[in-house]
């Protein structure tokens, strides 16, 4: 029986490691991507290094009617989905009241409606089955309130909840819900953000590694997954740190990793 696996967001950086590691363990994908042209070279390379069925979409998934698209087009597909992941996502860098509203519109609808929308879709699906995996990719920004990063860490913040609170409901349904919160990692985020070379970063991660360790802790059922001994470290610290002080240290932080070179 094939076993299906679909991706957002896969085109590159942690997505794309993860939809290798899916290959490799002979799920056949759905890759979801804007980027049209780099989703077309990733599926060939997959499909060539793995020998898997591998079927594109590009797709704007900040769109709001994107998750129902996404959902028809794998029904037309005559499949039943195992595993989704939802990792698709950018940010903004910039004092709230000056950033783009649409921008930011746009950021809710991708980190926050679209991967809610495609969990209540496949979910009852999976439940039925008694067989399914869910990976959600948040961030270590969402344990903290993010100065200049405000509705980047907001809307990671509510994929941290929205994951752990839906993974208790599914305990003894065969269906799992996982959400992965890395640190700085070395993708295309950075240079979006304005970061190409950020002065902190001796805390960053690659994105194999990240994705490695994200995929092990889906297999397994686990709730969070959080890479690297200083990422949890510094969650340990954040328990005795007030929120107020929490949000200066992030901002001062923000602020020196986006000096002028």
């Amino acid at each position: 029986m094939d076993k299906w696996a679909l991706v957002t967001g896969a085109a590159g950086g942690i997505g794309l490691e993860l939809a290798r590691l899916l290959c490799a363990d002979g799920y056949n994908l759905f890759m979801i991507d804007l980027d049209e042209q780099n989703l077309a070279t990733r599926k060939n390379e997959l499909q060539q290094e793995y020998g898997n069925k591998v079927e594109t979409l590009s797709c704007d998934l900040s769109d709001k009617s994107a998750a129902t698209q996404v959902y028809d087009w794998v029904q037309k597909m005559g499949v039943k989905l195992n595993v989704l992941v939802n990792n698709a996502g950018f940010g903004i860098f910039g004092m709230f009241a000056s950033t783009s509203w649409e921008r930011e519109e746009k950021m809710i609808n991708l980190h926050v409606y679209t991967p809610t929308q495609l969990v209540k879709l496949f979910l009852p699906g999976m439940i039925d089955r008694k067989d399914g995996r869910i990976l959600n990719v948040a961030s270590l920004a969402a344990f903290h309130p993010g100065p200049l990063m405000c509705m980047y860490y907001s809307t990671k913040a509510y994929l941290l909840s929205f994951t752990t609170s839906v993974a208790t409901e599914l305990k003894g349904t065969g269906v799992s819900m996982t959400v992965l919160c890395p640190g700085i990692t070395k993708t295309g985020f950075q240079k979006a953000v304005g970061s190409s070379d950020p002065k902190i970063s001796v805390n960053m991660a690659s994105a194999e590694k990240v994705a490695s360790f994200g995929y092990r802790a889906m297999t397994k059922g686990k709730v969070l997954a959080v890479p690297g001994f200083m990422n949890n470290f510094i969650l340990f610290v954040r328990r005795f740190v007030p929120l107020t002080s929490q949000a200066k240290m992030v901002m001062r932080i923000q602020e020196k990793n986006r000096q002028k070179q």
